[in-house]
């Protein structure tokens, strides 16, 4: 069955992972998502991802989830662009996440960044997600 939203999906087992404690959570892999998961590595939200190929052609990704003191690291994690409605934002309007205490993460024309990373770089783009 194909989804409607990958990203989506894999943003969905992530909080539902935490939810249950688990130490890892599995995905299908895409680009986009190997891209998303590396800015939540950078910005210290998971501990790290691993990609597997199980068939030619066909990859899952790995996700290794961060606890601190026995509480997940990501409070909130929320899908702000969707297949349906697309949010776009130049970098005058990037929004702040809890006043700085989160990032969103978004898709630009350099590659996915965190907002601090596309404020730097100076360059707008489609908000992915928010993290807290």
């Amino acid at each position: 069955m194909a989804l409607s939203d990958p990203l989506g999906d894999m943003l969905t087992r992530i909080r539902n992972g935490q939810r249950a404690q688990l130490g890892s959570v599995r995905s299908p892999a895409s680009n986009l998502r190997k891209n998303v998961l590396e800015v939540l590595q950078r910005e210290g939200y998971i501990r790290g991802y691993n990609v597997s190929e199980l068939d030619p052609g066909k990859s899952e990704i790995s996700i290794e989830l961060k606890y601190q003191n026995g509480e997940p690291v990501i409070k909130e994690l929320k899908r702000v662009s969707k297949p349906g409605r697309r949010i776009y934002a130049g970098v005058r309007e990037l929004p702040t996440v809890y006043n700085g205490l989160g990032i969103a993460i978004l898709s630009t024309p350099r590659g996915v960044l965190s907002d601090n990373e596309a404020r730097e770089a100076r360059v707008g783009g489609e908000i992915l997600c928010t993290v807290f």
